[in-house]
């Protein structure tokens, strides 16, 4: 009996480049890529990450410079994140109008803050000498309501910096609300929220600790998601909708593909995805063994985000992606 010549041939579509790059159901774009960026206080050159290579603790003249070399590349946003020199118990610095975070808001502003849109980290685990995300209750644990107030002061001196978009991250509940309520209180009615809607307690954010100088001890998951449930994240985008957010996120982005999709598929404002330290740290480990391509690895691993149904990506490779991109 010979065998059967099939008639339904896909393999016609993926014959040559032309043909795959005409018919290519998720595309990536320079200005969907947002880069995050850390600055340190009181260092004079750039401080490399050890758990990520090539990525940098900046000086506040090297952010500016890292941020021309972003916007000239396309990259759509910058996501600042301060490394105060001071922490203690509250997270000071991060509502001291001159903190390093607010002066590297105002330098990038000044820089490039007409090409790219300026995000701001809106959390406390930078600023606390006991590395939570919150004010801690005498128990010891992350009291949620006296962290709201600390919130609401960080997120006026951030649109008071000029930034354009605040991210609140610690998920404290009613974060949103609150931080809506005091910008539009001070007169900042046009700063963006973008919400971190679903962020999980994950073990991938091993590297940022020490990108942000964390002295956390013990863990976050009394605030943070269980890896384990999915559902959950579809009520804080209700709330955080209802809330005033004017973007979503999930975080960390490639370990939760189905969290990032069920959000993507119900959520009215645009989707974002955190690819975190932690899978960037596998990428350049593996590519430096030999045992990966990393530039396909790392186009590949951008291109499932987008194609779950992210519309804006932060990632640490934003920069050299978006050379790739653009050829």
């Amino acid at each position: 009996m010979g065998v059967q010549i099939p008639v339904v041939r896909p393999r016609r579509l993926r014959t040559t480049p032309a043909v795959r790059r005409l018919v290519a159901e998720t595309r990536l774009h320079p200005a969907e890529l947002i880069l995050p960026l850390f600055v340190r206080e009181g260092v004079t050159a750039p401080v490399p990450i050890n758990a990520m290579p090539g990525v940098v603790q900046h000086t506040r003249d090297t952010l500016r410079k890292a941020a021309v070399e972003a916007a000239e590349a396309g990259v759509g946003g910058l996501m600042l994140f301060g490394v105060p020199a001071v922490q203690d118990a509250v997270g000071s610095e991060g509502t001291n109008p001159d903190g390093i975070l607010q002066q590297a808001i105002r330098d990038v502003v000044a820089e490039v803050g007409d090409q790219v849109v300026i995000m701001s980290d809106l959390c406390l685990d930078e600023y606390t000498d006991h590395g939570h995300c919150g004010v801690l209750a005498a128990d010891g644990s992350v009291d949620n309501d006296a962290t709201l107030e600390r919130y609401a002061e960080m997120a006026v001196v951030q649109a008071d910096a000029g930034v354009h978009m605040v991210g609140p991250s610690g998920m404290m509940d009613g974060q949103i609300a609150v931080v809506r309520e005091a910008l539009d209180g001070a007169g900042h009615q046009d700063v963006s929220v973008l919400a971190y809607t679903a962020k999980y307690a994950s073990a991938f954010y091993g590297p940022f600790r020490e990108a942000v100088g964390s002295s956390l001890k013990g863990d976050r998951k009394s605030y943070q998601q269980d890896p384990a449930n999915a559902r959950e994240s579809l009520r804080e985008l209700e709330l955080d909708l209802a809330e005033g957010a004017d973007l979503v996120m999930v975080k960390p982005a490639m370990s939760y593909l189905d969290v990032l999709r069920q959000v993507a598929e119900v959520s009215p404002v645009p989707v974002a995805a955190y690819q975190v330290s932690g899978e960037y740290s596998m990428v350049e480990a593996a590519a430096a063994n030999g045992w990966i391509d990393r530039e396909r690895a790392i186009m590949e691993t951008l291109t499932s985000i987008r194609r779950a149904g992210a519309n804006q990506v932060l990632t640490y490779w934003a920069v050299e992606a978006a050379r790739m991109l653009r050829g």
